[in-house]
């Protein structure tokens, strides 16, 4: 659900989809992913996408079908895509087809270090469809990808 627009009817449109159990950041684990709620990275992202003047849509889903349909669906209704697939990232192959479908900037973000985790969170089926990938830098890194999404979309 979009909070908050910029007046500019013209404006860019950035899906920000976040899969499974990222609805329990603040209580699930915050040595590792933080204290702040999925929630509080959702005001701050609307409040950052306003002064860029860039609407956002701001999701979340335990069901991998769910991003898959977002994704389809961010092909006609966004210019950029921010996607934190969550442990979708390390085995999905359906995700990744559906973002080899969106010729759109695509941005990674992981709010923890995946390279410095587990073996098997160091293969991203993500990584292999998008632009860039933020990873390690807590919930700071949803308003890096804003900005990276941001710098892409004014080049096109």
């Amino acid at each position: 659900m979009t909070l908050l627009q910029p007046d500019d009817a013209m404006s860019k449109t950035i899906f920000i989809l976040n899969g499974p159990n990222l609805n329990l950041l603040g209580t699930r684990e915050p040595d590792i992913y933080g204290a702040e709620t999925l929630a509080d990275i959702e005001t701050a992202s609307h409040a950052r996408a306003l002064e860029l003047g860039i609407v956002i849509e701001f999701r979340q889903t335990n069901l991998e079908g769910d991003l898959v349909n977002w994704i389809q669906e961010a092909r006609s209704k966004a210019d950029a895509l921010i996607l934190n697939a969550g442990a979708y990232t390390h085995t999905s192959i359906a995700i990744l087809d559906a973002l080899r479908a969106f010729d759109k900037p695509v941005i990674e973000v992981h709010l923890s270090n995946i390279f410095r985790r587990e073996d098997y969170r160091k293969h991203s089926y993500v990584s292999e469809a998008a632009t860039g990938i933020i990873s390690g830098f807590g919930s700071h890194g949803y308003m890096l990808g804003i900005d990276a999404a941001a710098k892409l979309i004014a080049r096109n």
